[in-house]
């Protein structure tokens, strides 16, 4: 518990409240069915958030292996949430057990462990590899690349990219040590300032969508206004990174270009798939794949 880290915990918990109070004044001046709509779920998601923050910041707090356990929870419930949405075989049953209660748990005990080679490659090599087999050794080749693909694609997505997330709390940086739990913190907050702001940029002055058929709500509006005001933002929290604060400001910039395209992406998984969320866990939100989506790239 170091002082950065009560100041940033400080700062996140304030912007949290401030933002409590907008939604309760505004839910007091909403007088048409839609504004009470908008305002419902502005303060549903801000709930949400409060919750998050809570639960994220306990969790760096505990230390390593709490970190590493919340985002296994994370990955679990996110794979969950991709397979259930797409549609699997009883010859796939087998390949599931393994991709959940064996795959994923090594994956993170790797994390845990810190073994960065063997982390670094087990699933994009041995994890691809042994899926493929374990799905010929049913028999079924009924959509058999298809059903495949589809199982490495939502563990390369859902436990891949997120186990690095734990990973980047244990990096050994020179003069740093001890204190890559608010490096994760910095990342984490870049990339959910991003999707807030982008939000409010698109809500305010967004008119021209960047991808109409796919996310009509992502607008250049939003994209420019929300992605330069979190890297003002987080260029203005170099001092809990390793980074000066023109290192802070590209890292920021590149986090947000990634984030946006990981969200563009699982939306058009979503639109192929025929839905609006990959669920519904987290009001206001949808589920645990909504909120990690714009994480994982």
């Amino acid at each position: 518990m170091t002082q950065e880290f009560i100041y940033l915990m400080a700062g996140v918990l304030g912007m949290l409240l401030l933002a409590s109070i907008i939604g309760f004044v505004l839910g007091r001046k909403a007088k048409t069915d839609k504004a009470r709509a908008t305002v419902d779920n502005l303060n549903s998601r801000t709930r949400s958030w409060w919750i998050m923050v809570i639960i994220f910041a306990g969790t760096i707090y505990l230390g390593h292996w709490a970190t590493v356990a919340l985002f296994f929870l994370l990955s679990f419930f996110a794979l969950r949430e991709f397979i259930t949405l797409n549609p699997t075989r009883k010859s796939d049953h087998r390949v599931l057990f393994w991709t959940f209660f064996i795959i994923t748990p090594i994956q993170y005990f790797l994390v845990g462990i810190q073994w960065y080679g063997l982390f670094s490659i087990f699933i994009p090599v041995y994890a691809f590899i042994f899926i493929p087999i374990r799905k010929a050794l049913s028999g079924d080749t009924t959509n058999f690349l298809s059903s495949t693909a589809k199982i490495q694609w939502g563990l390369l997505v859902c436990v891949y990219f997120v186990s690095h997330m734990p990973m980047l709390a244990t990096l050994p940086i020179k003069g740093y040590e001890g204190m890559n739990g608010m490096l994760l913190f910095f990342f984490v907050v870049t990339v959910q300032a991003s999707d807030v702001l982008q939000y409010v940029w698109g809500k305010l002055l967004g008119k021209k969508p960047i991808v109409p058929s796919l996310s009509p709500n992502k607008t250049w509006a939003g994209f420019i206004g929300g992605i330069g005001s979190t890297v003002c933002i987080s260029s203005l929290l170099w001092w809990v990174t390793p980074f000066s604060p023109v290192e802070a400001a590209v890292m920021a910039l590149i986090i947000c270009l990634a984030g946006f395209a990981g969200g563009l992406v699982m939306s058009a998984i979503k639109r192929d798939l025929g839905t609006k969320d990959w669920g519904d866990t987290i009001a206001g939100h949808g589920g645990f794949m909504d909120r990690l989506d714009s994480l994982c790239f």
